[in-house]
């Protein structure tokens, strides 16, 4: 299971239509949603006009995407008011910049946005090893080749810390993917910012499975009531 695969799923079968994507790099993802509402946030988009022109005729959708190349921080900042005036984001995937306290504004400042039955899909949850879930700094200096999850389960710690209106849980699927609704929790952790801030890897990896409510892939038919 990709993250791709859970928003086309909620797309059909939710009726999720409003695609918001927080991270786009080179649209690996925002490029094959069929959406008439597409919006896409990344401070350095990594195609060009000629890949724009050519992603119309394999998808005719992509005719109404809108592109904000500038930060998650300044789009909310400057633009999100205006740009979801008359429609709610529905749909949000957030794979931006893989730091706590990054991962976890670009959630907040989507959640005052998003409609009540919307869905924020989180990539890079679940870091295997101490090298995935290094700082930027960290991975950068130590020339590191394999892929880069960054500490954005802190975010998801966070959440079920402070958010009782949300429900939080982590799909054990491509490097963790997040998943978070409104309503209530099924599960209420307790640790403060300052506590979550200073966990290490190592205290992630002994407790893992709790801290981010891991699942299983099949639990997202399960929780949306969705046919395989």
């Amino acid at each position: 299971m990709k993250r791709l695969d859970v928003i086309k799923s909620l797309m059909k079968s939710k009726k999720l239509n409003n695609y918001l994507e927080v991270g786009v790099s080179n649209g690996h993802v925002f490029f094959r949603i069929k959406s008439s509402f597409k919006v896409a946030v990344d401070p350095s988009f990594a195609f060009d006009k000629m890949r724009v022109m050519g992603k119309l005729f394999v998808n005719p959708y992509n005719v109404f995407n809108r592109y904000f190349e500038t930060t998650s921080d300044d789009f909310f900042l400057k633009n999100a008011k205006r740009v979801f005036e008359n429609k709610k984001p529905e749909l949000i995937l957030i794979d931006g910049m893989h730091e706590y306290d990054f991962a976890l504004r670009d959630i907040e400042n989507t959640l005052n946005y998003m409609s009540d039955n919307g869905v924020i899909v989180v990539h890079d949850c679940n870091p295997q090893t101490k090298e995935a879930a290094s700082s930027y700094k960290e991975y950068a200096e130590g020339n590191y080749s394999r892929f880069w999850n960054g500490d954005v389960w802190k975010a998801i710690l966070h959440l079920q810390c402070h958010r009782k209106d949300l429900n939080v849980f982590v799909l054990d699927a491509d490097h963790g993917l997040g998943i978070i609704t409104r309503g209530v929790p099924d599960q209420v952790l307790n640790f403060s910012q300052k506590e979550i801030e200073a966990f290490t890897y190592e205290d992630f990896e002994k407790s893992r499975a709790s801290w981010i409510n891991l699942k299983h892939p099949d639990y997202f038919y399960d929780y949306f009531k969705i046919d395989k």
